[in-house]
C-alpha cells in the first residue's frame, strides 16, 4: 500500500487540493469557514446548554469545545467520506487507480481543517485558565486513532453509498443521534454506574473523553481505555478494508 501511495502521491495531492478548493468555491471567507464553523457551533451551544450544564461542569468553554471538534471531525470526515466513490465515478471507471486514494483525499483535508481548529482549541484553553503539561502530548494517540477510525467508517460508508443509496439518509440521522450520545454539551458523571459504562460503548465518546481527561483533568486513561479504543478502530478500519477489497470490481457496475 505504500508503494502504491508513493506511486500516486501527485494525484493524491491534487486531489487534495481540488477538493479543498472545491468545499470553498464561491465562499468570500474561503477557508476562514474551517475555524469559524466550529467556533460558531461552540457559541450557539455555549449559549443554550451554558444555563443548564455551565455551572456544574468545570471549564465548560473548554469542556464544550473539546466535544465539538472531536465530533466535527468525525462527522465532517464520515460525511465526505460516504461520497468518495460516486463522486469520482467519472474519473475511476475511465482511469484504473486505486479507488481508496479518493477517501485518502477526502480525509486529508478534514485533517487540515481540524488541524487548523485544533490551533484555536489550545488558544482558547489558555484563555480558560487550561495548564499545559507534558500530558497534552498524549494528545496524539487519540488523533491518530480517530484519524484511522475515519477512514475506516469512510471505506465502509462509501461502499455501501455505491450499492445502497439511501444510506446517505441514513447516516445523516445516526449521526445526529451520536451527536446527543457522544456527551458533548451534558456530563455523565450524574447518571449511574451501569449508563456511565454503557457509554464507553460509543468508540466518539471514547475519543471527546480521552481529550476532556488530558487537557481538563491532566489525567492520561488507563492502559484499558487504550486498548478499547485501539480495538474499536482496528476493527472498523479492518472491516473497511476488507469491504472494499471484496467488492473493488463490483463498483464499476453499480455507478
Amino acid at each position: 500500500m505504500l508503494q502504491t501511495l508513493k506511486k500516486h502521491r501527485f494525484l493524491l495531492e491534487e486531489l487534495v487540493k481540488r477538493d479543498f478548493d472545491r468545499k470553498y468555491k464561491g465562499s468570500f471567507l474561503g477557508a476562514a469557514w474551517s475555524v469559524l464553523n466550529p467556533l460558531l457551533s461552540l457559541l450557539i451551544m455555549r449559549f443554550i446548554f451554558g444555563h443548564f450544564f455551565g455551572s456544574a461542569i468545570p471549564h465548560f468553554t473548554t469542556y464544550l469545545f473539546c466535544g465539538n471538534i472531536v465530533f466535527s471531525f468525525f462527522s465532517e470526515s464520515s460525511t465526505e467520506g460516504l461520497m468518495a466513490l460516486i463522486g469520482n465515478a467519472q474519473i475511476f471507471t475511465k482511469v484504473n487507480i486505486p479507488k481508496y486514494l479518493f477517501l485518502l483525499s477526502k480525509n486529508t483535508q478534514t485533517l487540515i481543517n481540524f488541524a487548523i481548529t485544533l490551533c484555536v482549541f489550545f488558544l482558547f484553553c489558555a484563555l480558560d485558565g487550561i495548564v499545559f503539561t507534558w500530558k497534552f502530548l498524549a494528545l496524539l494517540y487519540p488523533i491518530f486513532m480517530l484519524l484511522m477510525f475515519n477512514l475506516g467508517t469512510g471505506l465502509l460508508l462509501s461502499a455501501l453509498y455505491v450499492f445502497f443509496r439511501d444510506i446517505k439518509y441514513l447516516w445523516a440521522v445516526l449521526t445526529q443521534l451520536l451527536l446527543y450520545m457522544s456527551a458533548v454539551f451534558y456530563s455523565v458523571d450524574t447518571f449511574p454506574a451501569h449508563i456511565r459504562n454503557a457509554f464507553l460503548l460509543n468508540p466518539i465518546y471514547l475519543f471527546i473523553r480521552y481529550f476532556r481527561m488530558v487537557v481538563i483533568e491532566s489525567v492520561i486513561p488507563s492502559l484499558g481505555f487504550h486498548v478499547l479504543m485501539a480495538v474499536d478502530t482496528v476493527v472498523v478500519l479492518l472491516l473497511g478494508i476488507w469491504i472494499y477489497r471484496k467488492y473493488d470490481t463490483e463498483f464499476l457496475y453499480y455507478i
